[in-house]
C-alpha cells in the first residue's frame, strides 16, 4: 500500500498558500489544486511507483468536514507527468463515496469517513496500462449551501507497474476545470431544509467509476 500524505493546501493568487477551499466548478485549481514545485534532491518533482491492483492512501489533516462526498480520480500523462499540465489532461474516477447511509443531515458521507479517519484508501484498477499518471484525491464539502460547495483537491505523480493493459473509454473521460458544473444535483444540497432530514439519497457528482472490468 502506497500512502501519500495531503496537506489540503489551496492557491491564492498573488499570495501564500493558504488553507481555504476552491469554491468554483471552473476555477483553475479545479484539476490539481496547486501544480506543485521541485521537492527532494537536486530540486525535482516525484514519481511514487505502485503496482495495479494495489491500494493508495491519502492522509489527511486540517480542516476536515463531515458532509460530502470523497472522490479518487487519475489521468494518464502523454509522456512524463512533470512535463504534463494536469488542465489538459482527460481524468478518469476509480472510487466514489457519498451518502454511505441515513439521511443527508444525520447519515454517514464519505467525508465524513475521512473527517474521523484522516484517511481515504483507493485501489488502482487491476486493469489499468502501465505507465505514469497523476491521482488525483477530493473531497467536496456541502455543509454551507449559501456560499456553495467547497473543493479540497490535491495530486500526486505515480508511475503504475503490473498493469493489464487497458484504459478507460471515452465515456469515462472528463476534464477539470469542466466535469462538474454549478447546477449539478450533487453539488446544490440544503442541509438545512425541512426536507433534508427525511432524505436518503444522493447523487454524486462527475462520471461513474471505472473499475477496469468493462
Amino acid at each position: 500500500m502506497l500512502h501519500l500524505f495531503v496537506s489540503r493546501i489551496c492557491p491564492q493568487p498573488s499570495t501564500l498558500d493558504t488553507i481555504d477551499p476552491i469554491l468554483g466548478t471552473l476555477d483553475a485549481g479545479m484539476s490539481c489544486n496547486n501544480d506543485g514545485g521541485p521537492v527532494g534532491e537536486g530540486g525535482t518533482q516525484l514519481s511514487a511507483n505502485i503496482k495495479a491492483g494495489t491500494n493508495i492512501t491519502a492522509v489527511y489533516g486540517l480542516w476536515l468536514h463531515p458532509y460530502g462526498p470523497a472522490t479518487v480520480y487519475m489521468a494518464r500523462c502523454p509522456g512524463s507527468c512533470t512535463d504534463s499540465n494536469s488542465r489538459e489532461l482527460k481524468w478518469f474516477k476509480i472510487d466514489h463515496v457519498g451518502l454511505i447511509k441515513g439521511s443527508l443531515v444525520d447519515g454517514d458521507w464519505g467525508s465524513g469517513v475521512v473527517s474521523k479517519t484522516g484517511v481515504y484508501t483507493a485501489t488502482i484498477p487491476a486493469a489499468l496500462a502501465d505507465g505514469e499518471y497523476l491521482i488525483r484525491h477530493e473531497l467536496i464539502a456541502i455543509h454551507a449551501y449559501w456560499a456553495g460547495p467547497q473543493f479540497y483537491i490535491e495530486c500526486a505523480q505515480l508511475k503504475v507497474v503490473g498493469g493489464r493493459g487497458k484504459l478507460p473509454s471515452d465515456e469515462y473521460l472528463v476534464s477539470f476545470p469542466g466535469a462538474y458544473k454549478a447546477s449539478d444535483p450533487g453539488l446544490n444540497v440544503d442541509l438545512y431544509s425541512p426536507e433534508a432530514p427525511t432524505i436518503t439519497t444522493y447523487e454524486l457528482p462527475g462520471p461513474a467509476v471505472w473499475t477496469g472490468e468493462d
